[in-house]
């Protein structure tokens, strides 16, 4: 919202016309305006009243709806569900055309004939009525949308007849057609190529907004399905899937072309504010407010009158409405009990919520808006009225303006709706407005709520804690809290005190500061270590090129070890802690005993959505590659030594695993400890993705273990980062080998020259996109700022860098020699690949699968594993029973001895 200061006038007076800026005027209207009226009373043509102050922004002529895309998304799905029908329940859908046969078979000839011919005849005459009437409103743009809806539709169903006749399982072909009445040889249509276009075009011309010709179209359908039914011509799920497809392509074209844009200009803006009483005299456009969840607030217009105080015009129209859709969508699916207001709302739900929120804060003595008025602008919008409050925003208030009386006063606006049950929902700095006086006035309450729970109401208190905490501080914020609400009611807010409980822009400041304070810390460490190399280079030159004795060792170390203080030393002093925890700990001094655990808000995580639908994706792919396998026979001639074998390289796996995690850990940690701290991680990757999970196991290992924080990170970073080394050489490698073992020559193979082609290719995209390259060079210089001098430390001891190395390579080698064996439990020699296939095949599967957001990669190992030794020539009714084994021997039996590795390090406090 603009700044209300920038008007000289107070709600007290009128301003004359020398106080506004120059008067544009609304595009199309040709007219100048007439001389400088005074405000009391001077009268001025009609003709001139229509005035809009700066050109409001140039308005699309089309909008794509996301209502228009839910419904083509539930069309869609219908479609799909009744195809699954029709091909799974073969009995139920001949039982039920039996029942409606059986009963339309009954009715009198008559009826059929007049049904029949009444339906024939209104297919035809209800759209032509319809489009010479909108044509009459000057609306021809709705008659072409539905015209090319129709042309759609028709192809969408020559399409279905020629994939039923074709293509499609018996079950769906006797679902959707039966014998022709007039032909017993031929079959009626699947979908009727007349109905369906007919069905599109009423729904994309809006005939369904229009009571009385919605009835008309019910009926004409209804006779026409009733008359095909009892001729025979025709089947119950024909005329349900006609529908369908007739309603998805129509809401398809509309958001593909976009529906004409309703919204009410300037012009209709004065004309509805002189329906309601009012004579305005020019309205000026306000600047919208740049947040992310603030589209859908409406536009807002301050309105001089001729006589009386100006005025505050919010105008809602159904586009801005749809604004943030997606977002509430998730936000209602996501959260618990405490999301946004529903993600499809009336415009009639707005009007009446905004009107009762701010009736409902004024009762409760809160300082808000006065609503005087209210009224609709058409069919597609609203107008609400407001006295004018005047004032200017907390966000663009200076800081020595912000007094802690005025924090007091924020305060105790909203004390005073919350004793009223009232949650505001929004109170970010540009919904506390400051007037010339130093009143604070709440504004924006059209997403409260009224009669709210104890969640919502600590919910408004933490987010205003916030508000107030990024201007003055966490100390000042609270201060002014306890001063006002109390300590039990700002202690009670500190489980909501946590980014999903707070508004989409204050998450987004908070994201930026944090990005802010990681930066400063890794300057920190770097200057720290730039000004720590210069002392040791002149040290080395003043020594010369002498050999080192063991003294010389020690002092060589000892400089390390100094080093490293005091780069920890300069991160310590750079680290500061977020405004979140600033807040608690304030409120802890007050109430030591306070709960401080957040609270459990999300009811479903993006990560958990994602990792449910990938895996749905997997079990397909595997159902539909095992159910052509016969097990029995397999598994009776399966090679038990070798099912043996996969089962000790699989328990190797993980010392291994502790030799190449502690190979990059210079300080003491105990082996076998390690070990039972990488079984335990067969745990972790089933509740996190793999890339993930081992990584936050293996941190909090070392720290327990003694090492300090940041150089456990660092190590387990440097074992990381190395271990992705070796893992795309060994790939090449492999690949080389694979594409070299058929040929006499040594050529590289072609997956290897287009692999390297790639990279180079994404290397340049990279370094030429000036975004793509900002964001590299940010965590590569966070990469040297930690892991490159913890890789330094371990290449002071040989021994170290070894069993590293040796590690990754023998956790490697565990894996491919467990697959192997695993096609060999259930191969022979006729069908046995490579050792440098099998290693490609797992080097990629093991790729994709710590990049796929499933726990474990479930899912996306299996299917790439699975397609991979089927591409390098393994037969599939060998390929899935050895990825099953060998998933079955890595991944879910180890989980039981993970589990009980994992307990028993946490009661040692080990993790």
């Amino acid at each position: 919202m603009k700044q209300q200061g920038a008007h000289p006038e107070d709600t007290e007076g009128t301003p004359d016309a020398s106080s506004r800026p120059d008067t544009a005027h609304e595009p199309g209207t040709g007219e100048e305006p007439d001389g400088a009226a005074g405000p009391g009373g001077a009268h001025r043509d009609v003709a001139h009243i229509d005035e809009v102050e700066g050109d409001e922004p140039l308005l699309p002529a089309r909008v794509h709806r996301p209502s228009d895309l839910m419904r083509l998304v539930g069309g869609v799905l219908a479609v799909v569900v009744l195809l699954a029908i029709a091909a799974f329940a073969h009995g139920t859908t001949s039982g039920l055309e039996q029942d409606i046969n059986k009963g339309t078979g009954q009715a009198p000839d008559l009826l059929i004939k007049i049904a029949g011919l009444a339906s024939s005849i209104a297919i035809l005459l209800v759209p032509v009525a319809f489009a010479i009437e909108r044509l009459i409103k000057r609306d021809g743009l709705r008659i072409a949308d539905g015209v090319l809806a129709a042309v759609l539709a028709h192809g969408v169903t020559l399409a279905t007849d020629l994939w039923v006749a074709r293509a499609a399982p018996d079950s769906i072909q006797d679902a959707l057609t039966q014998p022709s009445p007039g032909d017993i040889h031929a079959l009626t249509d699947p979908v009727h190529g007349y109905l369906a276009p007919v069905i599109a075009y009423m729904t994309a011309v809006g005939m369904s907004r229009r009571p009385r010709w919605r009835a008309v179209l019910w009926v004409v359908l209804l006779l026409d399905a009733f008359s095909m039914l009892v001729t025979g011509y025709t089947t119950p799920f024909s005329i349900i899937l006609t529908v369908l497809i007739g309603w998805t392509v129509a809401y398809g074209t509309l958001y593909a072309v976009g529906s004409p844009n309703v919204r009410p200009t300037g012009r209709t803006l004065m004309a509805g504010l002189r329906t309601v009483g009012f004579r305005p005299v020019t309205a000026s456009r306000e600047e919208a407010a740049d947040t992310a969840e603030g589209g859908d607030r409406g536009r807002r217009y301050f309105v001089t009158l001729e006589d009386g105080a100006p005025l505050d015009v919010t105008v809602v129209d159904r586009e801005q409405q749809a604004q943030g859709f997606f977002y509430r969508a998730w936000r209602n699916l996501a959260l618990r009990g405490f999301a946004t207001r529903r993600s499809l709302q009336s415009l009639r739900q707005a009007l009446e919520q905004e009107a009762l929120l701010a009736y409902a804060a004024i009762a409760a003595g809160a300082n808000a808006p006065k609503l005087i008025a209210t009224s609709e602008l058409g069919p597609d919008a609203v107008m609400l009225v407001y006295e004018h409050t005047g004032g200017r925003s907390l966000d663009s208030l200076t800081d020595d303006e912000i007094t802690d009386e005025l924090l007091r006063d924020t305060w105790r606006q909203v004390k005073a709706l919350q004793s009223r049950r009232i949650a505001h929902r929004r109170l970010v700095g540009d919904a506390i407005l400051v007037d010339r006086s130093g009143t604070v006035i709440l504004t924006d309450l059209r997403g409260g709520e009224i009669a709210a729970g104890d969640l919502l109401l600590r919910m408004d208190v933490s987010q205003l804690l916030v508000t107030l905490g990024l201007r003055v501080g966490a100390e000042r914020a609270v201060t002014s809290a306890l001063n006002v609400l109390g300590p039990d009611a700002v202690a009670d807010c500190l489980p909501m005190l946590q980014p999903i409980a707070l508004s989409r822009s204050t998450r987004a400041t908070l994201r930026r500061l944090a990005r802010e304070r990681a930066e400063r810390e890794r300057e920190a460490v770097l200057e720290a270590s730039r000004q720590s190399r210069p002392a040791r280079a002149h040290d080395a030159d003043d020594s010369g090129p002498v050999t080192l004795d063991k003294a010389g060792k020690k002092a060589v170390r000892a400089e390390q070890r100094a080093e490293k203080r005091a780069i920890d030393e300069a991160l310590d002093e750079a680290r500061e802690e977020d405004l979140l925890s600033q807040i608690r700990q304030e409120v802890l001094r007050i109430r030591p005993q306070a709960p401080v655990e957040p609270a459990r808000l999300e009811r479903v995580r993006p990560r958990t959505l994602i990792s449910l639908i990938a895996g749905a994706i997997g079990a397909y792919f595997l159902l539909t590659q095992l159910t052509h396998i016969e097990f029995g026979p397999l598994i009776s001639n399966a090679e038990w030594g070798w099912v043996a074998a996969a089962v000790l390289f699989s328990a190797l796996s993980y010392v291994a695993a502790a030799m190449a995690l502690l190979g990059f850990v210079p300080e003491r940690v105990p082996f076998p400890r390690t070990v039972a701290a990488q079984v335990a991680g067969s745990f972790v990757k089933i509740v996190a993705p793999a890339a993930v999970g081992g990584v936050a196991l293996n941190t909090r290992f070392l720290q327990r273990a003694g090492v300090r924080p940041g150089l456990a990170v660092a190590s387990v970073g440097a074992s990381q980062l190395f271990g992705l080394g070796c893992h795309i050489l060994m790939l090449l490698a492999f690949g080389y080998l694979t594409g070299t073992e058929k040929t006499p020559s040594l050529s590289p193979s072609r997956t290897v020259i287009g692999g390297l082609l790639t990279v180079a290719v994404l290397v340049l995209v990279v370094t030429s996109v000036p975004f793509l390259r900002k964001f590299v060079v940010t965590r590569v210089r966070s990469l040297f700022a930690g892991v490159v001098p913890r890789m330094l430390d371990v290449l002071q001891r040989p021994q170290k860098l070894i069993t590293g190395i040796g590690g990754m390579l023998l956790l490697t080698a565990c894996f491919v020699m467990c697959l192997d064996a695993s096609i060999r439990a259930f191969g022979d020699e006729s069908t046995s690949v490579s050792l440098a296939s099998v290693a490609v095949v797992f080097l990629a599967g093991n790729a994709l699968g710590s990049a796929a957001p499933t726990p474990g990669g479930v899912g996306a190992v299996e299917a790439t594993l699975t397609v991979g030794l089927i591409a390098v020539g393994l037969p599939k009714e060998v390929a899935a029973p050895a990825v099953l084994l060998f998933r079955l021997l890595t991944l879910w039996l180890p989980v039981l001895p993970g589990w009980l590795a994992f307990n028993h390090l946490t009661r040692k406090a080990a993790l």
